[in-house]
């Protein structure tokens, strides 16, 4: 296989309420909210972002048929227990829709629960501690 020096940078996700959906993304999944002015924000991951669209927010370029609210679905690495990610999420209100289930993930098998985000998106913790 063909090694190329890429590595992802950042992706884009549509929330329809910043208040709502910066309180769970700091505090449900640990993000640091970038201020990028103008209403806008992103969450940072260590060396990952995600851009954010919302309300307000007049971005470009965009994908020829944007993401709406509640159409995302991602998945964060849980380093842990998957048992420790399940009561994380139980502390801060979040249902667990999924799980916990044997997932394949970037690291390969790992055990994975499933959650919601406030506009519906598909959040996943992917642990790949035994």
């Amino acid at each position: 296989m063909l090694s190329l020096p890429t590595k992802l940078d950042h992706c884009v996700i549509h929330v329809s309420d910043w208040a709502a959906s910066n309180a769970f993304y700091q505090d449900v999944l640990g993000a640091e909210l970038i201020d990028r002015g103008h209403g806008a924000w992103a969450y940072r991951f260590g060396s990952e972002q995600l851009n954010v669209h919302g309300p307000g927010v007049k971005a470009g370029p965009v994908a020829k048929i944007p993401v709406a609210p509640g159409n995302s679905d991602l998945c964060f690495e849980w380093d842990g227990s998957i048992e420790t990610a399940a009561g994380h999420l139980t502390e801060h209100g979040i249902e667990i829709e999924i799980g916990p289930v044997e997932r394949n993930g970037a690291r390969g098998s790992g055990t994975s629960v499933y959650f919601r985000d406030p506009d519906g998106s598909l959040v996943e913790f992917i642990s790949y501690q035994s």
